[in-house]
């Protein structure tokens, strides 16, 4: 078929969301449900948690590892949250977009402002809320996975950061899952669908024009 063969750009998806309000659970779904959809893994100095794998979740290093990826510039983006140090590997984001793929990023604010500056006209902010903070503390509660301390960090972030909601091309609720991920899947369809990433349209007009029928 023709339009399996068409030239077009990827884009940059970035999703943004306090810790407990299921951002991990959309983002690797819509990963899962598109082939041409790729998933950004951070290199991280944190431990693993639980369950998580490396080159799946993250890519875990040291310190000394880290530091000599910041001065080759080998990060997108990077930075420090609560003690530890996350990076989005530059080569692999840009060679998916030369090929017409598309990277999805489980990102905090800040990285995600930073790959927008460098990266503006490829890159689509998303912010997802929760239904309520008393909501999200709960879900944070119930995966214990951090301390009380870090808990009212997340929370106290949160905040921070609802508050940039309007710096964000879209923003969801997730109230409800189901919904929440076909509004993500629809944005995410709309934007490739964009005029500026279908690569093929000015020539594939310019022949259409020619034709002498």
């Amino acid at each position: 078929m023709l339009s399996e063969k068409l030239p077009t750009r990827g884009l940059l998806m970035m999703v943004v969301a306090p810790s407990g309000v299921g951002k991990t659970s959309l983002t690797r779904r819509l990963v899962a449900d598109h082939s041409d959809l790729l998933l950004s893994i951070s290199a991280t100095t944190r431990d693993p948690r639980p369950g998580e794998h490396e080159g799946r979740d993250y890519h875990f290093v040291d310190r000394a590892e880290f530091d000599a990826m910041i001065d080759d510039n080998a990060f997108l983006e990077w930075a420090e949250v609560y003690g530890n140090r996350y990076g989005s590997p530059r080569k692999p984001i840009m060679d998916a977009l030369e090929r017409g793929e598309s990277v999805l990023f489980d990102i905090d604010y800040q990285g995600a402002m930073s790959i927008h500056d460098q990266a503006p006209e490829d890159s689509v902010l998303v912010y997802i809320l929760p239904p309520s903070l008393a909501e999200m503390s709960r879900r944070l509660h119930a995966r214990s996975q951090d301390s009380e301390a870090v808990i009212a960090q997340r929370i106290a972030r949160s905040k921070d950061e609802v508050e940039q909601w309007k710096t964000f091309d879209y923003v969801l609720l997730n109230e409800d899952f189901d919904k929440a991920y076909s509004d993500l899947a629809h944005i995410y369809h709309a934007e490739r669908m964009k005029r500026a990433r279908n690569l093929w349209i000015a020539p594939f007009v310019d022949e259409l024009l020619k034709e002498d029928v």
